[in-house]
C-alpha cells in the first residue's frame, strides 16, 4: 500500500504544472559531446564467482548505439563498466574494436582476491594489462566502501582508504588512467526512510537503495576517499554524481584543496537544477575540472533517469545551454528522484565547449 491523501494514493499523483513558462527545444548540443559516465556493459556481480574476470552483460551494440548518438550530437561514449580479465577483453572486443573513436572502456577492480596476500601487486600488476587491452581509465564503484568486506562478501567492510589499494592509485597516476570514484550516495540514502525523506518514493521503488543503518555515514565515506585523493597527488580522481551535489560549498573545497580532482554531473541536473544560482557560480569557478556525463544505461526502463534516449541527452542539453524554468529533469511521467522540476543555467559557449568535450579530452590524453 501507498501512501494515501484524502483516498489517492501517492504513487497515482501526477499534477500537472499551471506556470506558462518558456520551452526551448535543443535538439543537438553547440559542440560535439563526450559522455564520461555510461554503462553500456555490466561486469559480473561481486557475489558470482569469476576468477578469470567471467563474461559480461552487454546491453547494447555499436550498431544499435551509434544512430542515437549521431541524432542527438554525442561524439564518444565511454562505458565505465568493462570489468576486469576476461570480461574487459569481450567489452572491448564488442566496443572499442569496432569502434574506436565512439566506444572508451573502463577497467574495474578484481575484488574478489581482495584478501589474498599478494593482491596489492597483482592489482597494479592487472591495471598495466588491462591498459595494454584497451582500458582508457579505472572506475570505483561504491562497491568500495558499501559492498566489500574483509572476505569479499563477508565480514566487516573495507574502508576506501585501505592501504592494500595504494600500488593500484600509484599505477593509474603512472598509466595516466583517470579514476572515476563513486562514493557515497544521495544524503537521503542514508536517513530514515520516512515522511520527511524527500527521496521516499524513490527509496519505495528501489529499498535496496537505502544505507541507513548499519552502514558508513556519507560524511565518513567522502573523508575517507579524500584521504586517497590526497595521498596520490599525481593520480586524477574524478568524482562521480558530483560528489556531493546537494553541498556544492563542501564540493568546491575539496576541488580548492586538491588539483588532481574533477567532478562529473552524470544523474545529479536534478540537484544541480533545483539550485541553478549556485550551480552556474559552480561552472564557471570549475569550468575546467567539469565533465559531462549522464549515467546513460540502455533498457533502463525502472531508473528513467539514467535510460539511454534521445530525450534524456536532449534534457541534459537544455539543462546547459538554456535559461528555461521548471521542466521535468528526466524522461519520465513522474520525477523519479524527487517531486520537483528544474531550471536551466544557460552557459556560454567559452563553458560549455569544456564541459562538453574539452575537459574530458584532456584527462583522457593525460595532459593534466
Amino acid at each position: 500500500m501507498g501512501l494515501r491523501a484524502k483516498g489517492l494514493l501517492l504513487e497515482e499523483f501526477n499534477p500537472r504544472s499551471m506556470l506558462k513558462v518558456s520551452e526551448t527545444k535543443i535538439e543537438r548540443p553547440r559542440f560535439p559531446v563526450i559522455d564520461f559516465h555510461t554503462h553500456l556493459s555490466l561486469a559480473p556481480a561481486i557475489d558470482a564467482p569469476a576468477p578469470e574476470g567471467g563474461i559480461p552483460t552487454i546491453k547494447t551494440t555499436p550498431r544499435s548505439a551509434i544512430p542515437v548518438m549521431e541524432s542527438v550530437g554525442v561524439r564518444t561514449l565511454v562505458n565505465l563498466t568493462g570489468g576486469y580479465g576476461s570480461c574487459l577483453q569481450k567489452v572491448v572486443a564488442a566496443f572499442t574494436s569496432p569502434q574506436p573513436e565512439r566506444f572508451l572502456v573502463f577497467t574495474e577492480p578484481w575484488w574478489h582476491k581482495v584478501n589474498e596476500t599478494v593482491y596489492p601487486v597483482f592489482q597494479a600488476e592487472q591495471l598495466r594489462e588491462a591498459k595494454k587491452c584497451g582500458a582508457r581509465g579505472l572506475k570505483i564503484l561504491k562497491t568500495l566502501g558499501l559492498v566489500l568486506r574483509e572476505n569479499v562478501t563477508k565480514g566487516r567492510l573495507i574502508a576506501i582508504d585501505d592501504e592494500r589499494f595504494d600500488p593500484m592509485w600509484e599505477e593509474a597516476g603512472a598509466l595516466k588512467m583517470p579514476v572515476l570514484i563513486h562514493v557515497s550516495d544521495p544524503e537521503a540514502f542514508f536517513l530514515p526512510v520516512d515522511r520527511y525523506n524527500e527521496r521516499y518514493e524513490e527509496l519505495h521503488v528501489h529499498p535496496d537503495w537505502s544505507f541507513f543503518g548499519d552502514f558508513p555515514d556519507s560524511t565518513t565515506l567522502h573523508e575517507s576517499r579524500n584521504r586517497v585523493v590526497a595521498r596520490h597527488p599525481k593520480t586524477n580522481f574524478v568524482l562521480a554524481h558530483v560528489g556531493r551535489s546537494e553541498d556544492l560549498a563542501g564540493v568546491s573545497e575539496w576541488l580548492d584543496r586538491y588539483s588532481n580532482l574533477y567532478v562529473d554531473f552524470a544523474a545529479r541536473i536534478g540537484e544541480l537544477g533545483r539550485q541553478p544560482r549556485a550551480a552556474r557560480a559552480f561552472f564557471e569557478r570549475y569550468q575546467d575540472r567539469i565533465l559531462f556525463g549522464t549515467d546513460a544505461t540502455p533498457n533502463a526502463t525502472d531508473e528513467p533517469q539514467q535510460l539511454f534516449c534521445e530525450e534524456l541527452y536532449r534534457i541534459y542539453f537544455r539543462f546547459l545551454e538554456t535559461e528555461d524554468e521548471y521542466f521535468d529533469y528526466s524522461p519520465a511521467g513522474v520525477s523519479p528522484q524527487g517531486r520537483w522540476r528544474i531550471s536551466g543555467l544557460g552557459l556560454p559557449d567559452r563553458i560549455l565547449k569544456k564541459v562538453y568535450y574539452e575537459n574530458a579530452e584532456r584527462l583522457l590524453r593525460g595532459d593534466v
